[in-house]
């Protein structure tokens, strides 16, 4: 579980409406051309690493954002909508000064999925390109409202948060689904970015279980399906084959939604993909990216 220097990013804090968020820079050449990768839930920005590097080196400037409750980002108690996902992330861009710079590639998971198509719709043009695996949009959401107590929330609420050691947590997680899927350094990037030392010389996990189960619970109350007719960017919507999350049928469902959407099926991998398999995620983004 090391990391070379390489691998690790410049990360800022930067204060966004009176919250402090966390963005990592990757490196690139400065004439690259800009992408910002969003995470999923309980996740943070530097689990994108593997797939990061693979884009720098193909001569892309990559970012990736912490947001609100998660790793270096500021968690403050209350409710997670997740428009404010969408806000954080359009904080992040006018942050870097890449908001709208006409060839901006947004790289989306899961509920960081959502957020991009949320902050494009608040802010349209802000991406040139989204790519979006299994964005969690389900027509109909926004009138559900919250879903408290779902299986997911309650997981997430009962989930083991202190640790003797990042390496404790490493063979933990390397052994139980889903985390045993992940690719190696991709999961040892959520560890070493995902936990912080605790007085007693323990280890936390800074996602708490309860931020984890509120954005959840709040992942039925948002209208990113609605903004779907609305985006005007080329966007591709990928699913795993073997997804337990967005099927392929309504994957392609959802890119239809989209005026230049288009679809992608992962073969032989699930929800959590692009930390699966890396190679085959940065390839996947550089080739609709150049299309």
């Amino acid at each position: 579980m090391t990391t070379t220097p390489e691998a690790t990013p410049t990360t800022e804090r930067f204060d966004a409406g009176g919250l402090s968020l966390a963005v990592h820079a990757w490196g690139g050449p400065a004439e690259g051309r800009p992408v910002l990768m969003s995470h999923a839930t309980g996740f943070h920005g530097v689990v994108w690493r593997p797939v990061a590097r693979r884009l720098v080196d193909a001569g892309m400037r990559v970012y990736s954002v912490d947001y609100r409750g998660h790793g270096d980002s500021d968690a403050p108690d209350a409710e997670y909508h997740w428009d404010d996902f969408g806000r954080d992330a359009l904080a992040a861009l006018a942050h870097l000064g890449i908001a709208g710079s006409g060839d901006l590639v947004g790289v989306g998971h899961s509920k960081g999925s959502a957020a991009l198509v949320l902050a494009e719709d608040v802010r349209p043009r802000t991406f040139a390109h989204l790519w979006l695996y299994e964005p969690i949009i389900m027509a109909g959401y926004e009138s559900m409202g919250p879903s408290r107590g779902n299986s997911l929330a309650e997981g997430a609420r009962r989930r083991r948060m202190v640790w003797d050691s990042p390496a404790e947590a490493y063979a933990s997680f390397a052994s139980r689904r889903p985390f045993d899927a992940l690719d190696p350094d991709a999961l040892a990037a959520y560890v070493e970015h995902g936990m912080r030392p605790l007085d007693d010389g323990t280890w936390e996990i800074k996602c708490r279980g309860e931020i984890e189960a509120r954005v959840y619970e709040m992942g039925s109350a948002h209208a990113a399906f609605d903004a779907l007719p609305r985006l005007g960017c080329p966007t591709l919507v990928v699913c795993g084959e073997h997804t337990n999350a967005i099927p392929p049928d309504y994957g392609r469902f959802l890119a239809q939604s989209v005026p230049r959407g288009r679809f992608e099926l992962a073969e032989g991998l699930g929800h959590f993909g692009p930390l699966e398999d890396p190679a085959w995620a940065a390839a996947s983004i550089l080739a609709f990216a150049r299309a």
